[in-house]
């Protein structure tokens, strides 16, 4: 099992703009059957964690939000109930703790906002990082991992437009 965060970024290092968003990432051509692809990747998953910018927005931009995972979403604010999603302020050590009780050995993901997963690098609890670089880039925004984090490359691969890069966290 490993803590993977797995995102979309611009080649200039930013997984959103300034206001929040991804037309930049959805405008783009990729094989969803293709390699280091989203489908893919779900099927190994066991449960999430994200923060409250990316639920936000995932309310905002997705008719059916959010599938059938257990989802944790570390946040301050108030949002309504929904299937699944457990809101939290805990710290990410402890939420880590809860998701590997449910993720029945499959792998964790966190989702979107490098601020979180910055977190889970700080707490010892991060373990992969997946890139896939759009080619295009925004100037500012929110960027892809908001702190030094040593990576190794594993794999590289091309999806259409996305160059696409697994690493590991280097302890």
């Amino acid at each position: 099992m490993a803590t993977i965060y797995y995102t979309g970024c611009t080649l200039d290092g930013f997984i959103a703009t300034d206001d929040h968003s991804l037309d930049w990432l959805t405008s783009r051509d990729i094989d969803q059957d293709g390699p280091m692809a989203y489908p893919a990747f779900s099927e190994r998953i066991g449960a999430c964690a994200m923060g409250a910018n990316t639920w936000q927005w995932i309310l905002d931009h997705d008719e059916d939000p959010w599938g059938p995972k257990p989802t944790w979403v570390v946040t301050h604010r108030e949002f309504a109930p929904f299937q699944q999603v457990r809101f939290t302020d805990a710290e990410v050590a402890a939420v880590h703790a809860e998701m590997t009780e449910v993720a029945d050995g499959k792998d964790l993901w966190v989702v979107g906002g490098g601020e979180l997963v910055g977190q889970f690098h700080d707490a010892g609890l991060l373990d992969e990082v997946w890139v896939q670089y759009a080619p295009v880039t925004v100037g500012s925004g929110a960027p892809v991992l908001p702190r030094h984090v040593e990576l190794r490359l594993e794999e590289v691969a091309r999806n259409r437009d996305f160059m696409c890069g697994r690493y590991s966290v280097v302890r």
